[in-house]
């Protein structure tokens, strides 16, 4: 069985994903319920509301690709860039499915350099906000400088509900 069954009851094929499957409501709660940071955090803080953070500190245009540039952990999960980079299987098929939701979303094929930078600023803001700066440098941050904001965690339902109020202002139709 290369399939599961996602939150609104669709099935996810991972061998063979398809346009169809792709659902807004399972990447929102997939995302909601996902914690930063593999978890190792004082507090619960979601890759849904690390997205809508991101979405926010785009220019308007790469708005909703900021929010979904990491949907496709709804289907894959969240792993550590250090683990990640140590698993090319793993990455061909995060790829692929990230296609296949850039193709859902009308999104360009190949992420925006604006919304690689937009996600290195949440990172130097979440490690400000989220009292994870360990004092050591982080090289993939050299140069980045967080955004003047404040990071509050919210709760999944909360976070979900904010990932599809975002959604449905970026998109103005709201079709889910």
């Amino acid at each position: 069985m290369s399939w599961i069954t996602t939150f609104t009851g669709q099935h996810f094929n991972f061998a063979a994903p398809d346009v169809e499957s792709i659902c807004i409501e399972d990447i929102a709660q997939a995302l909601a319920h996902e914690c930063r940071f593999a978890g190792h955090l004082p507090n619960f803080y979601s890759v849904a509301q690390h997205s809508v953070l991101c979405s926010k500190i785009v220019a308007p245009e790469f708005a909703l690709e900021a929010l979904l540039h990491d949907a496709s952990e709804a289907y894959c999960k969240d792993i550590p860039a250090p683990l990640k980079r140590m698993l090319p299987d793993y990455q061909a098929v995060e790829c692929h499915i990230d296609m296949v939701i850039r193709e859902r979303f009308g999104l360009p094929l190949v992420m925006d350099i604006a919304v690689k930078y937009a996600d290195l600023v949440m990172l130097a803001t979440e490690r400000r906000e989220l009292d994870i700066d360990d004092g050591k440098e982080w090289p993939m941050l050299a140069g980045i400088e967080p955004a003047e904001m404040l990071i509050t965690p919210v709760m999944p339902v909360q976070a979900r509900a904010m990932f599809i109020e975002r959604y449905n202002e970026l998109t103005e139709w709201g079709v889910l």
